[in-house]
């Protein structure tokens, strides 16, 4: 790829992989009794949905704003694989199964944001600098 272009592409690259969760973690904020009430039937205790909330929200904000990007990157690829886990791994189900690749697909995401960083339109960069 040509040099001129890949800052660009690294910062879409982070934003188009940190929307789902800035997207899904306000939507959690605006359906807190239904995503509790949803996790409580998973076995996940609702009462962890604010700390949900925030590796979603602030994570996402993060990756985009390239802040800590690696150990945030980490944290979102961890989650998402635990998220597969525990709400997606009804294998008899084509759409769960999707949903669970999906998930493992955005963590791959997430490890190769964090085995190389940023790049160069970032906080991180920035800080570095």
């Amino acid at each position: 790829m040509n040099k001129t272009y890949t800052p660009a592409v690294e910062l879409a690259g982070r934003i188009l992989l940190a929307l789902m969760f800035l997207l899904a973690g306000i939507a959690k904020i605006s359906g807190y009794a239904g995503t509790a009430a949803y996790m409580a039937s998973a076995g996940v205790p609702g009462a962890i949905l604010p700390l949900v909330i925030a590796l979603e929200v602030g994570g996402a904000i993060a990756i985009i704003i390239g802040f800590q990007t690696r150990l945030v990157a980490l944290a979102l690829a961890g989650f998402s694989v635990v998220a597969a886990a525990l709400f997606h791994s009804n294998f008899a189900d084509p759409m769960q199964m999707t949903m669970f690749l999906k998930n493992v697909s955005v963590a791959g995401g997430f490890l190769i944001l964090a085995a190389n960083g940023p790049g160069s339109l970032s906080l991180d960069a920035k800080r570095k600098a």
